[in-house]
């Protein structure tokens, strides 16, 4: 599929577990990765696209400085593979949910070739607040 549009909103249950989407499941039978992501939300990959990320990275790292290795460290040490049961539910570990500020609701949104997950009041803040800048369109 890779072209993950639109957005839904599910709550973390008491385990840390959330519901991917119906829509979404397709692409996770053989299981996904979740990682940390910029603007402070998660991203959730499908092996494929984990695998590209990971090269591209890897790239950086060996190219760049100190800094390029130490994000690029960060990014792999706090990743993980994530299984879904029958269900479409998967487990979030504590320092994604952490990161993410992930406690209750979640808001799943279709990145095209990723899904993000986001703190509600997050995605106000970062994502609603470039509305005016779509709206103006790039002149």
């Amino acid at each position: 599929m890779l072209g993950f549009v639109g957005q839904f909103q599910h709550s973390l249950d008491v385990k840390g577990r959330l519901i991917l989407p119906a829509k979404f499941r397709p692409e996770f039978e053989r299981g996904g990765h979740l990682s940390p992501n910029t603007e402070g939300c998660i991203a959730l990959w499908t092996p494929g696209e984990f695998a590209r990320q990971s090269e591209e990275r890897l790239e950086q790292s060996r190219n760049g400085g100190a800094l390029e290795r130490q994000q690029v460290r960060y990014w792999a040490a706090n990743s993980s593979d994530v299984e879904f049961d029958k269900q479409g539910r998967f487990a979030l570990p504590a320092a994604i949910r952490d990161y993410g500020r992930l406690t209750g609701d979640v808001l799943i949104v279709g990145a095209l070739d990723h899904i993000e997950l986001w703190n509600p009041a997050t995605y106000a803040e970062q994502v609603n607040a470039a509305e005016e800048i779509f709206k103006q369109g790039s002149n």
